[in-house]
């Protein structure tokens, strides 16, 4: 029986897929992609029999990727951003176990990330923000008590929402419950993909910002001070390169 990856496509960009995502999409016999997230130029020169799972259910992608491993096909399961959240691929992975079958997971580079060199900064800045929340608003899929927006929020630590832009009328309430309203934000559509989108302004004008932009959704959106450092001086820095700073490989 041959065996699964699970690869993580990356924001959109075909260069920020991963040299060995690269090299197991060229080699794979059979690919099934997110169709309606992954940017089909990535597939572009692939010999692979290629699905579109955009309307698959969990037992129809099953199905395929068993009938072709059992054929000693490799089998790549190409899925948007990067496999460590909001990919769907843990329940995947449980039918896949149940059914003895050999899989690698392949991390991708996260939209979050693409989106943070879009605006050519860090998320931590020293003395404003260390933490980083990546989370989502609830919607048709729950989430737990304890991580609702709004208490969140009240950390006021840097925060990168996914899945939420089509309810932004609810980020913000939620928001305001922990933020200011001046607030930095910036909302980006489609990282990295021609068709790229950014949006920047305070919290309290979060609302037009989307609708005036017609942004709806396959968006970020970025919270935080830290997203000062984009669009002005700071002047905070970090121990590591300070010329009083002794340490390890600089006496």
């Amino acid at each position: 029986m041959s065996k699964a990856y699970f690869i993580g496509a990356g924001p959109g960009d075909p260069e920020l897929l991963t040299v060995k995502g690269r090299r197991l999409l060229d080699s794979a016999d059979v690919v099934i992609y997110a169709g309606s997230l992954v940017n089909p130029e990535i597939l572009k020169g692939i010999n692979a029999e290629v699905y579109n799972s955009a309307s698959m259910t969990l037992d129809e992608i099953t199905g395929i990727i068993l009938k072709s491993v059992e054929s000693g096909k490799k089998v790549a399961r190409l899925h948007t951003g990067d496999t460590s959240f909001y990919s769907a691929i843990s329940e995947q992975i449980e039918k896949l176990r149940e059914l003895n079958i050999e899989y690698e997971v392949i991390p991708g580079v996260s939209s979050a990330m693409a989106g943070a060199a879009i605006l050519g900064q860090e998320l931590t800045i020293p003395e404003i923000s260390q933490t980083v929340i990546f989370t989502r608003l609830e919607g048709k899929t729950p989430v737990p008590e304890t991580e609702k927006l709004s208490k969140l929020a009240k950390h006021k630590a840097t925060m990168v929402i996914f899945l939420s832009a089509g309810m932004i009328e609810k980020v913000k309430g939620e928001l305001l419950q922990g933020y200011s309203e001046d607030t930095p934000v910036v909302i980006i559509e489609k990282a990295t993909w021609k068709e790229q989108k950014v949006v920047r302004g305070q919290l309290k004008d979060i609302v037009n910002l989307v609708k005036d932009s017609g942004i709806k959704k396959t968006a970020l959106i970025y919270v935080g001070e830290s997203l000062r450092a984009s669009s002005e001086s700071l002047g905070k820095e970090s121990k590591l390169y300070h010329k009083d700073f002794k340490h390890g490989y600089r006496k």
